[in-house]
């Protein structure tokens, strides 16, 4: 299937979001609201420690075996609450059959995947919530196969920090390898009982994290790296969200 070539629109920075939510960098805002970080040199550097503090003061909160809440299909919201940095008349349209899931870092088998090898793998269903930092959440209906058993069977070694994540929009994040590991975490093909994504909500993959915020469950997945290395987050860099995110 043919489909048009999409450029990743401009983003806009939208300063009514919350930097930080329910955080102590958040507080450490309020606080310092009469500076501007970006024109002090010495604020920019408190609230990254204030946040690298939050960071891991969640991490420390965070049990890896303790399930998000499950829901009913009869609580699902319908229709579904698109979101990303663009409108829905920019979302990327990829043909499936071209598109590949790049595999590289710290695992014992690099290199690409088709959505067929993926979609072949012993999948997991569930009904979860999706909380946005802007204060909204949805239920929906993900299939996909779980991260653990992805990164096991790709020789990855769960003994590394991070895993990070390239997105076909531009879009990028990355996540502890204690999340990454959590039995409801997904690399996620399916949406309320269909076999694929719409568009919108991230086809043909999507990262989807239910003990994480919204804006850790990055969309047209391109690319994973398993490393050592810290790399942040596309909001995080952008307007200082909080990169730990947990629910």
């Amino acid at each position: 299937m043919s489909r048009k070539i999409w450029t990743p629109p401009t983003p806009a920075i939208d300063t009514g979001r919350r930097r930080l939510l329910l955080s102590l960098g958040g507080a450490a805002a309020a606080l310092l609201s009469g500076c501007e970080p970006s024109a002090d040199d010495t604020v920019q550097t408190a609230l990254k420690r204030v946040s690298r503090l939050n960071d891991a003061a969640q991490a420390a909160l965070f049990r890896p075996q303790t399930l998000a809440p499950l829901f009913k299909r009869s609580e699902l919201t319908l229709p579904f609450r698109f979101n990303a940095f663009y409108s829905e008349a920019s979302v990327p349209e990829i043909d499936a059959d071209r598109w590949r899931f790049k595999v590289e870092g710290l695992v014992r088998t690099p290199g690409e995947w088709t959505l067929k090898q993926l979609q072949a793998l012993p999948p997991l269903t569930e009904i979860t919530r999706l909380a946005c930092i802007e204060g909204w959440s949805a239920i929906g209906e993900w299939t996909g196969v779980p991260l653990h058993h992805f990164l096991h069977l790709i020789g990855a070694d769960t003994g590394a920090k991070y895993v990070a994540f390239t997105c076909a929009d531009g879009y990028y994040t990355s996540i502890d390898m204690a999340s990454a590991l959590h039995p409801q975490t997904m690399l996620a093909f399916g949406f309320n009982g269909a076999n694929d994504l719409p568009d919108e909500f991230g086809f043909p993959l999507r990262l989807r994290i239910p003990t994480k915020l919204g804006f850790k469950n990055p969309k047209h997945l391109t690319g994973m790296r398993v490393s050592n290395q810290f790399s942040s987050g596309y909001w995080e860099d952008l307007q200082g969200y909080n990169w730990f995110a947990g629910l």
